[in-house]
C-alpha cells in the first residue's frame, strides 16, 4: 500500500467540520467518497486538525492508503474532479509507511480575521468576524495581553467543554496580531490546539480590546485553569486553519505589531 500526504484547502461555510459524521456534509466524508470514485477502494482519510463546522483551512494536511497506481502528481488534478469546488487538493507527494497527517506533526498555524463596519458584512459574514463599526477595540492591551499565551503553559482554561485529552498542556511560540486587509489577523502558532482553543483565545483578547479584562488577567485566568474564567467563544467563520508543519517551528514570519513596528 501507498500513502499519500496531500495539502487540502477548503471554505468551510458549507462544511459540518472536518470529521465524518453521519447524514451532514463534511470535508473528509467529501474526500472518501472523491477516493473511493477514483480508487475504487474504501479509503481512511486523515487530517492533521479536526476543524470544526464552518471554519476554513488555507494549508490543511491529510493522508491516506491506497493501492492504486496513479502517479502521485496526478492526484490533485484526478481527485478535483471529483470534488466539490469549496474543496480542493493542491498538492500531493508519497511518503513513509508510518507518516500520519495528526500525529507526526510538529506545529500548527492558526489565523483568526476581524474587521469592523456594516456595509460590507453581507461579503464578509462567513470569512471574518464582522464587529459594529461603532465599536473600538484596543488593540494594544490586546497585543500585550496574547504575550501572555507564549510559552508552555496548560491551556484547560481556554478549552471547551467535551474534549477527551488528557493532557491540556501546550506550547504556543508565536501569539500577534497584524494588519489585514482592511481588519486585522491574530495569528497562532503552537506544537498542538484544544477543542476551541484559538476562538477562545481570540473571545479572551476581544474582552480585553473591549476593557472587560486587563492584560495582566491572562496569568491569572490561565492559572485557574477554569473555562468559566476566560472570555467567550468567538465564531467559527473567521478561523483558518493556515499551516501545518513536519519540521522544528522556526520564527520565519514577519508580524506587524500594533506601533507599525515590524516583529521578525
Amino acid at each position: 500500500m501507498r500513502n499519500i500526504k496531500a495539502l487540502i484547502e477548503y471554505d468551510g461555510t458549507g462544511f459540518k467540520g472536518f470529521q465524518i459524521q453521519p447524514l451532514v456534509r463534511t470535508v473528509q466524508g467529501e474526500l472518501e467518497k472523491a477516493l473511493q470514485n477514483l480508487t475504487q477502494e474504501k479509503v481512511k482519510v486523515i487530517g492533521a486538525g479536526r476543524t470544526d463546522a464552518g471554519v476554513h483551512a488555507l494549508g490543511q494536511v491529510i493522508n491516506f492508503s491506497t493501492a492504486a497506481m496513479i502517479p502521485v502528481e496526478r492526484f490533485p488534478l484526478a481527485l478535483n474532479r471529483y470534488l466539490p469546488e469549496d474543496l480542493r487538493v493542491l498538492a500531493a507527494e508519497e511518503v513513509a509507511a508510518d507518516f500520519h497527517a495528526r500525529f507526526t506533526a510538529c506545529w500548527k498555524t492558526y489565523r483568526y480575521l476581524f474587521r469592523r463596519g456594516k456595509t460590507e458584512k453581507v461579503f464578509w459574514r462567513n470569512y471574518a468576524l464582522v464587529l459594529p463599526a461603532d465599536r473600538e477595540l484596543n488593540l494594544r492591551a490586546m497585543q500585550k495581553a496574547a504575550q501572555f499565551l507564549v510559552g508552555k503553559h496548560d491551556f484547560s482554561a481556554f478549552c471547551a467543554s467535551g474534549s477527551e485529552v488528557k493532557n491540556y498542556e501546550r506550547t504556543i511560540w508565536h501569539c500577534g496580531f497584524r494588519k489585514w486587509n482592511t481588519g486585522w489577523a491574530l495569528e497562532v502558532t503552537a506544537d498542538g490546539f484544544l477543542y476551541h482553543m484559538i476562538r477562545n483565545i481570540f473571545g479572551t483578547l476581544q474582552a480585553v480590546g473591549e476593557g472587560k479584562l486587563i492584560p495582566e488577567d491572562i496569568p491569572q485566568i490561565l492559572a485557574s485553569r477554569q473555562r468559566s474564567q476566560a472570555g467567550p467563544t468567538a465564531p467559527p467563520q473567521g478561523l483558518y486553519l493556515v499551516q501545518v508543519g513536519y519540521y522544528p517551528w522556526v520564527k520565519k514570519h514577519c508580524f506587524l505589531d500594533i506601533n507599525g513596528k515590524i516583529d521578525v
